[in-house]
């Protein structure tokens, strides 16, 4: 899958796709569906939106990705995963046909989650994009809602090298006619979301900010935007009737209704211990502006990136006087530690090296004392790696 070895992974066009929809008879025809792409929060605000229709007594589809413990967090009912025997019956129904037609693993998923949203009858389906947008596999579907939360430098290997190529890329979920809802509104992707959704005849709304007493069970203040953009997205959906204290109560109850982790996610009070997967320069730019709203004595920073990060600009994000635990994930895309040692050679920051996640985020909890704090981050594979430690342990939150 791409989120293990990236690029050789990653198979861009629809055609795939809808040769396996074909195949499956069209799934994605019978549930209201609605698609969320963007930079950062995407996952965030699809939970959001999940949970408030789930609130409302809907059955509701969400599928998401990447995964952090189980393969089956990537496709749920009302915040239950897939049944693993669900997950064989349909491999097994559907292997040759997979292999015939040398589908990816991502197809391979979102044919499944699609199919199983079919069987088993959801009212609507939250569909989050893997990658981009215009030719993400997830495209296939018209959707009675687009939103699209930001548009950040991530992935530009794939999407192109501005911020306007990437909102063009992002932009392609945008439907004839189908209302779309944008996150963040700025001067350099404006026109190009406006230009699209007016070629689509498509009304295009922007998040608003919305006062004090709207509040989200997801921690950490960059959930701010997100709430917004899942208010605005929700109020333009004709087919529901919606209140507001449906909506408040939705928003306050994500983790518990959808399942939802690894956003500010808080392991333990003391030493204070965040684990949040934050891995690109925005995301890390929102968690750096929340540690400023943290009391504590010593900051210590586990940490893991995945190739194609430049790793000296993320680590300058953070505070210089943080404790740093360097490791590499067990993923072929990681960049190794021999790599990192190489590139942070130089680096004046107070570096502590480690040859597992295990390993680092050990010796961060050996040196932080009571009144510290430790924040795991980076890559969404550092994160997995350190709740598989905690799981194993009975330790996990």
């Amino acid at each position: 899958m791409y989120q293990r070895v990236g690029e050789a992974a990653y198979r861009p066009g629809l055609e795939g796709m809808i040769g396996l929809d074909i195949h499956l008879g069209k799934p994605h025809q019978s549930f209201n569906s609605i698609h969320v792409a963007g930079t950062n929060g995407k996952g965030s605000t699809s939970h959001m939106i999940a949970a408030v229709l789930q609130n409302a007594g809907y059955k509701v589809g969400l599928y998401t990705s990447p995964h952090l413990l189980d393969f089956r967090e990537r496709i749920k009912i009302n915040g239950e995963k897939i049944p693993e025997t669900e997950v064989i019956r349909f491999i097994e129904q559907h292997q040759i046909f997979f292999n015939k037609q040398k589908l990816s693993f991502f197809e391979m998923t979102v044919g499944m989650a699609f199919n199983y949203f079919h069987e088993v009858k959801v009212d609507f389906a939250i569909v989050e994009v893997g990658l981009g947008g215009r030719l993400d596999a997830t495209n296939i579907i018209r959707p009675i809602l687009s939103v699209i939360t930001n548009i950040g430098l991530d992935h530009t290997d794939f999407l192109g090298p501005t911020r306007k190529h990437i909102a063009k890329e992002k932009a392609g979920i945008i439907k004839h006619k189908v209302p779309v809802v944008i996150g963040q509104k700025d001067t350099e992707t404006q026109e190009v979301f406006e230009a699209i959704a007016s070629a689509n005849s498509a009304p295009l709304y922007y998040s608003k900010l919305l006062s004090s007493d709207w509040e989200t069970d997801l921690k950490g203040k960059y959930q701010k935007e997100n709430l917004q953009t899942a208010v605005m997205a929700l109020n333009q959906l004709s087919l529901v009737s919606l209140n507001e204290e449906i909506l408040k109560e939705g928003l306050k109850t994500v983790v518990s209704r959808t399942g939802f982790r690894g956003r500010w996610q808080v392991i333990r009070e003391e030493p204070y211990t965040v684990l949040d997967v934050g891995h690109n320069k925005e995301g890390i730019s929102e968690l750096v502006n929340q540690l400023k709203t943290i009391d504590y004595n010593q900051l210590h920073i586990v940490l893991g990136f995945v190739k194609g990060k430049n790793v000296l600009e993320l680590l300058s994000l953070f505070p210089d006087t943080a404790e740093y635990y360097i490791c590499a994930p067990k993923i072929a895309r990681a960049i190794s530690l021999e790599s990192l040692r190489d590139e942070l050679e130089n680096s004046l920051m107070n570096i502590h090296y480690s040859d597992s996640v295990e390993k680092a985020y050990i010796k961060a909890v050996e040196a932080a004392e009571s009144k510290d704090m430790i924040l795991i981050c980076g890559s969404t594979f550092v994160v997995a790696e350190v709740m598989e430690f905690l799981q194993d342990k009975n330790q996990l939150k």
